[in-house]
């Protein structure tokens, strides 16, 4: 099991979270893309010195806004898809059937949605079960231990403003590196 990539958006559809483990794989004959492991919950910021002009430190700044920005593009791609696909499936089959997954040959995308109209999107390899019941784990033992039961956290993300809590990255991360170790240990 490889899982790519992790979105969260809230139910003003905007993206308050979102981590890259791995990049997909590229398709055939396009150019490889450098992309390393990132998460958009804060912005880029450049050098604090104005008389500091170092070509590195501007090409690198450059660079983290690019990076950024594509992963902006790559979230309202997502969520515009999700979107549609959802939208598809309830007028094809009524409102009671949901838009759980879909499959292209390059990657999977699961979809999760709470009451509280929070879409959890995950994007996997092809081979991967279904994700739906990690998502919810997610939901249940990370997001609202963390970020809703934190009287820190703000209740609205407005804005895009992402979910900056270290409690949640760091059990984000140790459960999605526990099932891929768990997934690897049983081949």
């Amino acid at each position: 099991m490889v899982i790519y990539s992790f979105y969260i958006f809230d139910r003003h559809t905007e993206c308050i979270y979102s981590k890259t483990w791995l990049p997909p794989p590229p398709a055939p004959g396009a150019q490889p893309q450098h992309d390393i492991s990132t998460s958009t919950t804060g912005a880029a910021v450049a050098s604090s010195d104005p008389h500091h002009h170092n070509p590195n430190t501007l090409r690198s700044s450059r660079s983290a806004v690019s990076a950024a920005n594509k992963a902006s593009d790559d979230a309202k791609l997502i969520f515009g898809t999700v979107f549609s696909l959802r939208n598809m499936v309830r007028k094809l089959g009524g409102e009671d059937d949901a838009f759980i997954s879909y499959r292209t040959a390059q990657y999977k995308l699961h979809y999760y949605e709470t009451a509280s109209n929070l879409r959890f999107v995950m994007l996997t390899d092809t081979g991967t079960l279904s994700m739906r019941n990690v998502m919810h784990q997610i939901y249940i033992n990370l997001w609202c231990e963390y970020v809703v039961k934190n009287p820190l956290a703000p209740v609205e993300h407005k804005g895009g403003a992402g979910v900056r809590n270290e409690l949640f990255e760091l059990g984000l991360n140790q459960f999605i590196t526990g099932l891929i170790g768990q997934a690897s240990g049983q081949r």
